[in-house]
């Protein structure tokens, strides 16, 4: 199993419009093709502008092929060009992690 870590970091002021206009436009479509987050969570502590977002997958085939239908996806292009124009969001980092061999989520 891996998952995939993404931070996002947002214009101060923004990152609680920025979290309702994700869930109300980018969310269903990314939940159709992705399945639920592992994890969706704002940071509360530290750097205050930002969300992280945690989608776990069986591998790195299982990613691409999810994330490519979900780019297809005339919704998902819909909410990113949306996105864009809003600009709340000032960087995003993707990591990619490796589940340690004795984790068992939702154990």
């Amino acid at each position: 199993m891996i998952f995939d870590h993404l931070t996002y970091t947002f214009r101060p002021g923004t990152i609680m419009k920025a979290l309702e206009f994700y869930r109300e436009h980018g969310y269903a479509a990314q939940i159709r093709h992705l399945g639920k987050p592992f994890l969706y969570a704002y940071t509360d502590v530290g750097d205050v502008n930002s969300y992280v977002h945690v989608w776990a997958y069986a591998d790195a085939a299982d990613r691409q092929t999810k994330r490519a239908a979900m780019q297809a996806d005339p919704d998902w292009q819909e909410y990113l060009k949306k996105s864009a124009e809003n600009g709340y969001l000032l960087k995003q980092e993707n990591k990619i992690l490796v589940a340690a061999p004795f984790f068992e989520p939702g154990s």
